[in-house]
């Protein structure tokens, strides 16, 4: 969740995100990414993946990499129905600490 370089904006330049979308494909990740500002054709141009239209699931991992507003309203309740039981939280900013007491959760 999150691909542009800093919360709340649409710059996509230096965006570490692409580093850990590629670290995880390394390992057979299939990896789907939303962000509700980053621009579909510059991602697709400057990082070669493409961005998903919504969020789906169920997944067995989130990522969430970049604190947009709008991930900041979501609550446990909504991660735990998109993702399969026992699935993994990984929250880099660590925007959820102290809000997460049923996944699997880890933050940086």
């Amino acid at each position: 969740m999150g691909a542009t370089f800093k919360e709340n904006v649409s710059d996509i330049r230096n965006s570490k995100v692409a580093d850990v979308i590629a670290e995880l494909k390394e390992f057979g990740v299939k990896v789907e990414v939303v962000d509700p500002y980053a621009s579909p054709e510059e991602i697709k141009e400057e990082y070669d993946f493409e961005l998903s239209p919504s969020i789906e699931g169920p997944y067995h991992g989130i990522v969430v990499a970049v604190n947009h507003k709008e991930y900041m309203e979501l609550d446990e309740n909504y991660f735990q129905s998109i993702t399969h039981k026992g699935a993994v939280f990984a929250d880099l900013k660590g925007i959820f600490r102290e809000r997460i007491d049923s996944l699997n959760y880890w933050s940086l």
